[in-house]
């Protein structure tokens, strides 16, 4: 069964009961479900915390019951995934939104380990890997690096003759800011740019990362990896400028720049790679997508 289902009822008189067990589901990661009671994917640890909290209530002159659910009419399998995906995407968030406030060198350790504690936290909760989780490794990452190291936030522009012709690589299932740096390597930095995908510790010799976590063109400060490459290799289109907005909305979900299309974009990837397409494919698409979005902005 891919769901379990708690249904409680408690008396009137155990509202501490009440906060502690909404505290204890909020924990488990379990979704109010209308008035049914509250949903967690099937597993044997939610099982546990399901039916432990079941005896807690029961122990306390309540009712509780714990139902293995197959499948809800009215609610698809998509859609509760997406419902418990944006659960999680509200608790990204507000690591992103502390992690993006400046921190002194002195209390940057321990914002470092208090972020981690929590993020661990939520990850376990994370059933569906959301796609902020990544941003927020990467975001605490470099916060946890020294400062010394931390001199390639202020990146110099680049010669783009020195990038010519080269291979570029980056992680596997590509998404917006991938597939868009992608066609913005191949129109204004390298037209013979050849692409591969690696792991972060399988990268090839003499390849330029790009949108990894460690080294080359990536994510730096605020800016996503379109970003950092717009700026390292100075180009100056408007409407580059413009796309650099709607990939930064889109992939780091923070409404800096208030542009909505690049939500269409990523559905549109997110839908391709649903169908089973190879790197490579969804790579080629997503540069046509962003090609047509490119022209769309004359």
């Amino acid at each position: 069964m891919p769901w379990l289902l708690l249904v409680f009822s408690l008396p009137r008189t155990r509202g501490s009961l009440r906060v502690s067990a909404w505290r204890k589901l909020q924990r488990f990661g379990a979704l109010p479900f209308g008035n049914s009671g509250y949903l967690i994917p099937n597993g044997p640890e939610s099982r546990e915390r399901f039916e432990w909290l079941a005896t807690l209530i029961r122990s306390e002159r309540g009712e509780a019951s714990v139902v293995e659910v197959q499948s809800i009419d009215n609610h698809s399998v998509p859609q509760l995934e997406r419902k418990f995906n944006d659960s999680r995407s509200r608790d990204y968030k507000l690591l992103l939104k502390e992690l993006r406030r400046g921190s002194t060198a002195s209390v940057a350790g321990r914002k470092a380990t208090r972020i981690r504690q929590r993020l661990q936290e939520i990850a376990s909760i994370d059933f569906f890997d959301n796609p902020l989780r990544d941003q927020v490794e990467r975001a605490l990452k470099a916060l946890e690096k020294p400062q010394t190291q931390q001199s390639h936030l202020e990146l110099e522009k680049v010669s783009r003759a020195a990038y010519r012709g080269r291979k570029w690589v980056t992680r596997p299932r590509p998404g917006i800011d991938r597939v868009t740096s992608a066609w913005l390597i191949r129109r204004f930095i390298d037209p013979k740019a050849r692409f591969v995908f690696a792991s972060e510790d399988d990268k090839p010799p003499h390849a330029v990362p790009y949108d990894m976590y460690e080294g080359g063109f990536g994510h730096r400060g605020e800016d996503c990896t379109f970003e950092t490459l717009v700026k390292a290799f100075g180009i100056r289109d408007k409407r580059v400028g413009v796309i650099a907005e709607i990939v930064h909305d889109a992939d780091l979900l923070d409404e800096k720049f208030g542009r909505k299309e690049g939500f269409g974009v990523d559905e549109i990837m997110k839908g391709w790679a649903r169908q089973g397409l190879s790197n490579h494919e969804l790579l080629a698409r997503g540069i046509q997508l962003s090609e047509g979005l490119f022209e769309s902005l004359r």
